[in-house]
């Protein structure tokens, strides 16, 4: 096998079967292997079809400047694929992500802005902030910048829909019962989810939702309401995004650190693959739908990054006793 560039390499993730999920449930609960990416996460997917929409549009031109708020992975995303394509990004990113991620950006060569952390209705959140740059950017040089808005820009949702979902179906041969995953900008529920159904409308498809998030009641009583809080980055979100407007849920479910994070600390001791805790909470939502279903289902999820990228959180003794939160047993 050979490839061109680096975006040829983005998608075409194996699944893996979760071994220990798998036999506690009597369910076939598959993974899709979505940190073996070139940049480490889903975010490669949602990274790729926004420039390659961009570049369709006329609206990303040769040599401009690629501009995103975003928890991390998409904007290292971007990065990589900026380097290769000749583009160049300013990255804007909240400063209580993890460390890893932010020296990340800056290894790849982005220019980096770090800004608080504030509700999505704030004008200085970083969504609206990153807009905000990219319309300074055409002042001064009309065209030279795009605001790529990963989580209303629906070209994010549709690489998932040409990807992600077709691959799932053609890795199973169809035999597939349900999809759960969390949601950060909506774009891989929303694409993998119009791909399935449309090939079998009986697919079941369900949120697994962190604590501090507003989905969850959203799907389950039509009301935008959170509570409490998680140590998941890039998931959990209080409005209805375009990408994930319009999209059915039929199996919203809310999950706690407490219950997700021993899963990820599992499958490194007994399967030998370090995620990070937003792949801790859809494993935790796939096991929570097996067992709604009852043996004999094949149900599948998404293992978002690498857990690495959060070692000194979801891997650090001392963050996580300051939260009151599991720990592996090796630390």
């Amino acid at each position: 096998m050979t490839a061109s560039d680096l975006a040829s390499l983005i998608g075409n993730t194996p699944l893996l079967k979760l071994r220990n999920l798998s036999e506690q449930t009597g369910c076939d609960i598959y993974g899709k292997c979505e940190f073996m990416n070139p940049g480490g996460s889903v975010k490669d997917r949602t990274a790729l079809g926004l420039i390659r929409a961009a570049v369709a549009s006329g609206d990303l031109q040769q040599g401009g400047t690629i501009v995103e708020g975003t928890a991390g992975n998409t904007g290292i995303g971007l990065t990589i694929l900026a380097n290769s394509m000749g583009f160049s990004t300013r990255i804007v990113m909240p400063m209580n992500q993890s460390r890893e991620k932010l020296e990340q950006l800056e290894l790849l060569g982005a220019e980096l802005e770090l800004v608080q952390a504030t509700a999505f209705d704030d004008p200085n959140h970083y969504v609206h902030r990153a807009r905000a740059i990219a319309d300074k950017l055409n002042e001064e040089n009309p065209g030279s910048a795009f605001w790529t808005g990963q989580f209303n820009n629906t070209a994010n949702r549709d690489i998932h829909y040409e990807t992600t979902g077709q691959e799932i179906w053609q890795q199973l041969d169809g035999k597939i019962d349900g999809f759960i995953c969390a949601v950060g900008t909506g774009g891989t529920i929303a694409g993998v989810s119009r791909a399935l159904r449309e090939k079998n409308p009986d697919v079941r498809i369900g949120l697994a939702d962190p604590m501090g998030s507003a989905l969850y009641h959203y799907f389950k009583e039509g009301e935008l309401l959170f509570e409490g809080s998680s140590i998941a980055e890039g998931i959990g979100i209080s409005h209805i995004t375009d990408n994930l407007a319009g999209t059915d849920i039929d199996f919203p479910v809310q999950i706690a650190d407490e219950e997700a994070l021993p899963l990820i600390y599992d499958l490194l001791a007994k399967e030998g693959i370090c995620l990070g805790a937003s792949s801790a909470i859809n494993m935790a939502g796939a096991l929570r739908m097996a067992e709604s279903m009852g043996p004999g289902h094949t149900i599948v999820t998404v293992l978002c990054d690498y857990g690495t990228r959060y070692q000194s959180k979801v891997y650090n003794p001392v963050f996580l006793k300051s939260k009151g939160l599991p720990l592996p047993s090796w630390l």
